[in-house]
């Protein structure tokens, strides 16, 4: 018997039904198809893994619908995507749903909400479950009815007979059994028909953000609360070695100071309370040991030297068969970090055996399990649940957040615990984006087309997320720590370090050669797009290199050796949109650049094109108009995209103009804002339109990832076109752009 076919009680199951026990039988097996020898059809997107109707929806006898999901709102709008989806397939209005997200003890396990995959999984698996629902309910009123089913409508949580009759949802509900297996190839609603889907539907999490609502886990005070800090070591490798905390113990409402090991932390009444406890103890702290750290100048020979398992990720052709003009280029990127806006939070709670967190991580699930084996606990006693946090995509403090508080939070049963780190504890110990170095080399044959193309990247892993208590800061630090998991690569065609490593060009002879690097110098982790952001900085900056080498147009030259015909649609639209004119000449210190890429590979598709001013005096770079074009398949939310797109431009500016962690042999010194500078308002580009090619019934592609790498480029393309000098090492600061171009 399928696991996920059987009919016990789960905790999430009784929380899903309110507490009201629920017995179900089934007569068939699903998988009758396996005993009689065939394969059951593959179900589309998560259902696969979680094929119970009621995983994802519920109905209960009142009519009110639930919606649920795996996947986590980290501001880019899927909770109102899903939304649309279910109200379209089950006919109601988006208001009449509720919709929960990644919650252990009542929503599906898909894992991280990462890589641009909850559209097309959850999404699809939400999609295609609501339309197998509202078969069902229509099979349901056609024998109430006692008509065919082709004469009945549903239409705002009613089933509407052709003569009129009608049956609310909730009518219906009584005989139906959602506790069963979806099936594949459930009708969905007619692309023509939509109503909901593919409208810019306001999004439902930005109403409390704007008006300073409860929106984020970092606005959470429930009754009995009570404040913690915990004190960071002063650098990676020390450790604590002596310590009188009674002055502290006896601070006004202090309740007390936890400590594991080299984990110390205090817990107060109040907020200012633990903050000054938290000075007060680190004061009086005593540490041992220092790091050893690479001279950030030489961090690019660094890694380089240190030892790496090299995979060979694209080998196709004979090279050296073109003997035309040749280019070779080595780009760099710097350790930069999340920069969360908010730092991280999370509230924990340990009573009647459980220990409960509030938490923004991206993987409710993975969490769940690395905090269990921290606590030494059983599975079934943690209950993590996701509430949004303040500014952040990839894998900062969050988890390490969720880690502080609940090992706080066993020292104080019964009591909810709020720890919120301090700015300079997320800027020196989240883990950061990992610097990289790519090298590429390619040469052109008599037609001016690329023959050969040889590309390497060298990067540490890119996710160090929650596999293991391992992988959480404070179990480093513990007296009896856990062992950090060995980093693997992520295997291609997701990849890693190597994500967009291979170029969606047609190149007809080619090697890709993925050098991955297990050492860390730094802690690093998964930071928006992983190396996809670095790869199509590289190869795009590249790209117009080479049309330069051939004399011909940058957008040209990409189509000159593109075959997808999708990604040849998003790159003329962009151009178009943009006005791009060949050989267009252009006033002193200004450039225009453009770029373009797949995320993955595999995902959706984005060409962007801006243009310029670079001020030679100070080296400030300042990006004017921005057109974007963007392919995510079927459109749910158009505003939605947009958001996603807008954003990813803005973000991979700051990137790309700013940001660099600074570090010394012994400490992180990016410890502020001032240290650590990003984007700020006056710097922001001056317009952004973002068009999106529509494609009705097409699978969701994801959209959150597919902009950063081409910003990025196109930046780098443009600045090249303003000033005649190529720079292939981030961040293009005002000071490094003075440098080069000699003022």
């Amino acid at each position: 018997m399928n696991p996920h076919t059987q009919t016990k009680l789960s905790r999430r199951r009784l929380l899903q039904t309110g507490g009201a026990l629920a017995v179900y039988f089934s007569l068939r097996d699903p998988l009758d198809a396996l005993a009689q020898g065939a394969p059951p059809p593959k179900l589309p997107g998560s259902l696969d893994k979680f094929p119970l109707l009621d995983s994802w929806i519920k109905i209960d006898a009142n009519g009110a619908i639930t919606v649920f999901t795996g996947k986590a709102e980290l501001g880019q709008g899927i909770k109102t995507a899903f939304i649309q989806l279910a109200a379209e397939e089950l006919s109601v209005e988006p208001g009449d749903l509720t919709l929960v997200t990644a919650d252990t003890g009542r929503t599906p396990n898909e894992g991280y909400t990462a890589g641009s995959h909850s559209m097309k999984d959850s999404g699809t698996a939400i999609q295609n479950a609501a339309a197998q629902v509202r078969g069902l309910l229509l099979d349901l009123a056609a024998t109430r009815f006692n008509m065919p089913r082709e004469q009945l409508k549903p239409q705002r949580g009613t089933v509407v007979a052709a003569d009129g009759r009608v049956l609310r949802y909730a009518e219906l509900v009584a005989g139906l059994d959602l506790h069963r297996p979806a099936v594949p190839g459930a009708p969905k609603a007619d692309p023509k028909t939509y109503t909901v889907i593919g409208k810019p539907l306001p999004r439902v999490d930005i109403p409390a953000k704007v008006t300073g609502g409860l929106a984020y886990v970092q606005d959470m005070r429930p009754d009995g609360l009570v404040h913690a800090r915990v004190v960071r070591p002063p650098n990676p490798a020390a450790k604590l070695k002596a310590l009188d905390s009674q002055p502290v113990e006896q601070m006004p409402g202090v309740i007390k100071v936890v400590r594991d090991g080299s984990f110390l932390a205090v817990v107060a009444a109040g907020e200012f309370q633990a903050i000054q406890a938290m000075n007060a103890l680190s004061s009086l702290a005593q540490w041992e040991g220092q790091a050893n750290l690479p001279k950030q100048a030489n961090i690019s020979d660094v890694i380089r030297a240190l030892p790496a398992q090299d995979t060979v990720i694209l080998n196709q052709g004979s090279l050296g068969q073109a003997s035309g003009r040749a280019l070779k280029a080595t780009y760099h990127r710097p350790y930069q970090m999340h920069g969360a806006i908010g730092p991280s939070c999370a509230l924990a709670q340990f009573k009647d055996g459980t220990m409960t967190v509030w938490t923004h991580s991206q993987g409710v699930y993975p969490l769940r399990d690395s905090l269990a084996e921290l606590l030494r606990m059983p599975k079934e006693q943690v209950h993590c649940i996701h509430t949004e946090g303040s500014g952040c995509y990839g894998h900062n403090g969050a988890d390490d957040a969720a880690a502080d508080a609940a090992l706080i939070a066993r020292a104080v049963p019964d009591r909810p615990v709020r720890v919120q780190w301090m700015r300079e504890q997320e800027h020196g110990w989240e883990p950061y984006g990992p610097a990289m170095v790519t090298e590429v080399q390619a040469a052109l044959d008599a037609d001016g087309k690329i023959a050969d193309w040889q590309y390497e990247v060298w990067s540490n892993t890119h996710s160090t997320r929650p596999g293991g208590a391992g992988n959480l800061l404070a179990a480093l630090h513990l007296a009896q720590p856990f062992a950090q998991p060995a980093p693997t690569p992520i295997p291609q065609p997701e990849g890693g370090g190597d994500r967009n490593g291979i170029p969606l060009y047609a190149v007809p002879n080619a090697r890709v050669t993925s050098h991955f690097i297990p050492a860390m110098p730094v802690r690093v982790s998964a930071m928006r797009g992983l190396g996809a952001y670095m790869n199509v900085f590289s190869i795009e900056s590249f790209m117009d290199e080479m049309a330069a080498l051939a004399g011909t147009d940058p957008v040209e030259f990409r189509l000159r050796h593109l075959e997808d015909t999708r990604a040849r649609d998003v790159i003329a639209l962009a151009a178009k949109e943009f006005g791009w004119k060949p050989n267009e000449p252009l006033p002193k210190g200004r450039g225009r650049g453009f770029a373009f890429a797949r995320y993955k590979n595999l995902a959706g598709y984005a060409a962007i094109a801006l243009d310029v001013e670079v001020e030679r005096e100070t080296g400030v770079v300042q990006i004017g108009r921005v057109v974007a074009a963007v392919d995510s398949g079927q459109v749910v939310n158009p505003d939605g995209i947009r958001n996603q797109i807008e954003g990813a431009i803005v973000q991979s500016a700051s990137w790309t103009l700013y940001e660099s962690v600074g570090y010394s042999e012994r400490e992180i010194t990016s410890r502020d804002w001032g240290s650590y500078p990003i984007l700020r308002f006056p710097a922001m580009p001056s317009k952004i339109d973002v068009h999106i090619i529509d494609r009705p019934g097409q699978p969701f592609l994801g959209t959150g990832e597919a902009g950063q790498g081409p910003a990025s480029a196109a930046i780098a393309n443009a600045v090249a076109s303003a000033t005649g000098v190529r720079m292939r090492s981030l961040p293009l600061s005002p000071a490094r752009v003075k440098a080069a171009i000699g003022i």
